[in-house]
């Protein structure tokens, strides 16, 4: 089978497109978005309709949504597959979610009970993966000199989120300012459910739209937006993890040795041991299993699946302790594959345990890795992908 692979620089694009090849499918990709971030969607679109119109595809593939690349394939009859791995992806409320040639494959199952309405035949849930062969080759053949400059007590890979707080709610009124600070703060205590869509009403979001200097929108073709989501997915959840992942960091490096690798600011968190940023397909896996514990802070835009870290993270065979998840115990085990913790305090006697538990530590975390190798890994979980997609 021939494959189109819409390409615009995410890092799962490169296990994707090895994984089709391993499997024996030809790829051609299109890169124009990755040479040029200004990229004009008419000007993409034309670009992919000619190589289309010069070759013959069985389908075009993408992560994330992208409407105007399924509308080209809806013109030209062509099956699009696309996979979900962010949330929230704001283009999903796109009209064009509900063109036939679709076939959009979610990870988190909260969003694809929202969105699976719009186009019931062709909206799916599917758990993210890992490249396990690629992990697996990479550790095998790094020199032990060069592993032991990743070693961590306690690590954490990802954003802070303080660059993402993109608005400020200073403007409001003192009712709606107490309210949105109130549920927020609450809301980042809180692990394995979203409270923010039920909380929210319409005079919320519309003074909160006017006065916070937003800056994300809905597709203008939007019959199907939710501006209940647009604040509490696009806006209030990333406010809230910024709040959590800010206070995890800052309590656990007051009693443990926490590295940080972000290109966050984290000059508010003095006691982390900042370490730059970590190349995904070279650093991160070895940072991962080089450390004795690694950190999964789920983002509260994330409402019940597991992102895209957990499966690199336990892929690399590295321990994890991780938030609570609606799915996380339907895909592993806790205390077995992974650990849970359930608030800060558990989470610090956790870590207080597992660094004078090696053995213990080093079972699980081959168990979180062999799991993944045979369930979880890129050609498995494009297998059922392509299953579904082709009945």
């Amino acid at each position: 089978m021939k494959v189109l692979i819409y390409r615009y620089g995410s890092i799962c694009e490169p296990d994707i497109i090895s994984g089709l090849n391993y499997l024996g499918f030809d790829t051609i990709e299109c890169t124009k978005e990755m040479e040029d971030k200004s990229l004009k969607p008419a000007v993409a679109a034309k670009i992919v309709s000619g190589i289309i119109m010069e070759n013959k595809f069985d389908f075009c593939f993408s992560i994330n949504f992208f409407p105007w690349l399924s509308d080209i394939c809806q013109l030209l009859n062509l099956k699009y597959i696309s996979l979900i791995v962010d949330s929230p992806v704001l283009e999903l409320y796109s009209d064009s979610i509900k063109n036939p040639v679709n076939k959009i494959f979610l990870f988190d199952l909260e969003l694809f009970n929202s969105f699976n309405k719009f186009n019931p035949a062709n909206i799916f849930h599917i758990p993210l993966f890992a490249n396990t062969r690629r992990i697996d080759d990479l550790i095998k053949n790094t020199s032990k000199e060069v592993k032991e400059k990743y070693k961590s007590d306690i690590s954490f890979i990802g954003s802070t989120y303080e660059e993402k707080n993109i608005y400020t709610s200073k403007e409001m009124s003192d009712y709606n300012r107490g309210f949105h600070d109130s549920i927020v703060e609450a809301q980042s205590r809180i692990s394995g459910l979203n409270l923010l869509y039920d909380l929210i009403d319409e005079n919320f979001t519309d003074e909160f739209l006017k006065k916070s200097q937003g800056l994300l929108f809905l597709p203008k073709d939007s019959s199907n937006g939710d501006i209940k989501a647009l604040v509490s997915d696009a806006y209030l959840s990333y406010r809230a993890s910024f709040l959590e992942r800010h206070r995890i960091l800052f309590e656990l490096s007051k009693e443990f040795n926490v590295d940080l690798y972000t290109a966050s600011n984290i000059s508010n968190l003095p006691n982390v041991n900042y370490r730059g940023m970590a190349r995904t397909l070279t650093e991160m896996p070895l940072i991962f299993n080089m450390s004795k514990i690694n950190l999964n802070i789920t983002s509260k835009a994330i409402k019940s699946g597991l992102p895209l870290r957990l499966f690199d993270c336990l892929g690399s065979g590295g321990f994890t302790l991780t938030n609570y998840q609606s799915e996380l115990l339907v895909l592993f085990e806790d205390g077995k594959d992974l650990v849970c913790y359930e608030d800060i305090d558990h989470l610090k006697e956790l870590c207080s345990y597992y660094l004078s538990h090696e053995e213990e530590r080093l079972i699980i975390a081959k168990n979180g890795h062999d799991k993944v190798a045979k369930y979880h890994n890129v050609t498995t979980r494009l297998l059922q992908i392509i299953d579904i997609a082709f009945k």
